[in-house]
């Protein structure tokens, strides 16, 4: 991979150009660092990986108590070109990861998607299984749109005002893999998992067709 490819920091606009224009969300989302996977030769951008602060704060104190909670970046999106090889994406990840100044790498593996992370398992994550059950409300007609998109800074209540108490339901939200790594040494990484809230379970693997 090393002799086809290079990985760089990339800025924000050109990280969210491609992730909204690339990835399945076609969204963007919190940035704070990001790298892309460069062929030499031609210095093609053909993958990218985007890091940022996690949104929860119940995600961030649950990970490794409230003094981690400033140590910690979320994986949140990733994308490479068809014509990288597979192992692109954990040459990508695994490369990236180093450059980075935080300890606590999490990623969520949607389920809803039929992913299972196997990323992150080719990258030595430590697997903490499916996030918990949650539930979003939604609007009709605009099931397919993030509600951030539409309904930013609003309340239920002020959903069903805006778009009728008839049109705003409750839905169940597609539950996630959850990953970890610890971007440290090998001590740091001991210290850190004694303080890791959620227990490690063996990693999920792919449902065979019957």
């Amino acid at each position: 991979m090393k002799k086809k490819f290079y990985i760089e920091e990339i800025d924000f606009q050109t990280a969210m150009e491609v992730v909204i224009k690339y990835h399945y969300l076609h969204r963007r989302a919190p940035y704070s660092k990001a790298f892309g996977l460069f062929e030499r030769g031609t210095d093609k951008l053909v993958g990218v990986v985007n890091y940022g602060i996690p949104a929860s704060s119940t995600l961030l104190k649950g990970i490794c108590g409230e003094a981690e909670m400033s140590n910690i970046y979320e994986l949140n999106r990733l994308w490479l070109d068809d014509s990288v090889p597979k192992n692109g994406e954990s040459f990508l990840v695994g490369n990236s990861i180093k450059k980075l100044d935080r300890e606590i790498i999490v990623s969520f593996a949607d389920t809803s998607q039929g992913h299972i992370g196997t990323v992150y398992q080719a990258t030595n994550f430590i697997y903490t299984g499916l996030s918990a059950k949650f539930y979003d409300y939604v609007v009709k007609g605009k099931e397919h749109l993030h509600r951030a998109t539409y309904a930013y800074g609003m309340t239920v209540a002020d959903m069903k005002k805006e778009f009728g108490e008839d049109n705003v339901y409750k839905v169940e939200r597609p539950r996630k893999h959850r990953y970890i790594y610890f971007n440290a040494n090998k001590k740091r990484k001991a210290e850190l998992l004694k303080k890791l809230k959620y227990e490690v379970v063996p990693y999920p693997k792919k449902k065979t067709a019957p």
